[in-house]
């Protein structure tokens, strides 16, 4: 998810979801040791509450990482050893340290000593054509006994070859079975699924059978699915907030946002899916993704069109 869940597309989600954990775009650990810390890692305490995910592989890195992550205010911290693209493998971080059990133990306990933040992590299932066992289930063991105790499982192996990023989101098959087996064999541990999570059925009919769903690019395209998704789950919830009402809020906030120095279109972007099936979603969609100006109010003059009758 990263260039997509940045802090204004949060931000969009907290004023529709107040429960849900949300995740930050991977941020390398190496990026946070040369970068602009202030950029990658400022967000609005609004988006409370949030896990900031790292890559890396480096324990000194993401210690640091961690620290800087507990002095900023995060929730928690994810290691990810799941994502597969080419340009994560070339810095041997992601997918790749599924190979490395005994590197990715040293990180997380580097990690642990750094702060007290909870420390969690993102997995595949396997790497190529790997059997479960044979990768995945020598990782947990010895993270478990380093005391993580929570696991984010996309349902698919990472196929490290012959396949794009976005086809190793849909081509390697789904295994949800794998999953359900791992919540038998490791009762004491918290199984979060990801991966295939598509709609509002499947996330009614899948997140209590695990610790948790983790939604992707769905909730990106359409961010009131989880919206409606959460008034289900958690029926005691303040009530669905209508478009209208979450897009002038949004208004202020983008007004906030540029007056700080932000540019528009990247606080547009998060909007573009507000309107998904509605009549006027396209006109919408248009409406704000065809803009050139850096002026706020094409928020709301979008808004106005799509909702006169």
């Amino acid at each position: 998810m990263m260039d997509y869940t940045d802090r204004h597309y949060r931000y969009l989600m907290r004023l529709l979801c107040p429960r849900v954990l949300l995740y930050t775009e991977m941020v390398t650990a190496m990026a946070l040791a040369h970068g602009d810390v202030e950029r990658l890692l400022a967000f609005d305490k609004a988006e409370h509450p949030l896990v900031l995910q790292l890559g890396g592989s480096d324990p000194r890195l993401l210690a640091q990482a961690t620290r800087i992550a507990a002095e900023y205010g995060y929730d928690a911290v994810n290691l990810n050893v799941g994502c597969p693209s080419p340009r994560v493998q070339e810095g041997r971080f992601g997918a790749c340290l599924m190979a490395e059990p005994n590197l990715v133990v040293e990180c997380i306990q580097a990690m642990q000593e750094a702060s007290a933040l909870p420390v969690t992590v993102k997995t595949r299932l396997g790497i190529g054509r790997a059997e479960v066992a044979e990768l995945l289930y020598p990782l947990i063991e010895k993270l478990a006994a380093a005391k993580v105790n929570t696991f984010v499982i996309h349902a698919r192996n990472a196929w490290l070859e012959g396949l794009s990023p976005k086809e190793n989101r849909t081509v390697p098959p789904l295994n949800y079975d794998a999953v359900h087996q791992l919540q038998r064999d490791f009762p004491a541990l918290s199984f979060v699924l990801n991966g295939g999570v598509q709609s509002l059925e499947d996330i009614v009919r899948l997140a209590p059978q695990f610790s948790g769903v983790m939604i992707g690019r769905a909730a990106y395209h359409d961010p009131y699915l989880i919206a409606k998704a959460e008034r289900i789950l958690y029926p005691t919830s303040i009530p669905l907030p209508n478009r209208t009402e979450v897009v002038r809020r949004y208004y202020h906030y983008a007004s906030e946002q540029l007056a700080n120095g932000s540019r528009l279109y990247p606080l547009l972007k998060p909007l573009l899916g507000l309107f998904l099936g509605e009549p006027k979603g396209r006109l919408w969609r248009r409406l704000l993704s065809g803009t050139r100006q850096e002026n706020p109010k094409i928020i709301l003059q979008a808004l106005e069109q799509v909702t006169a009758t």
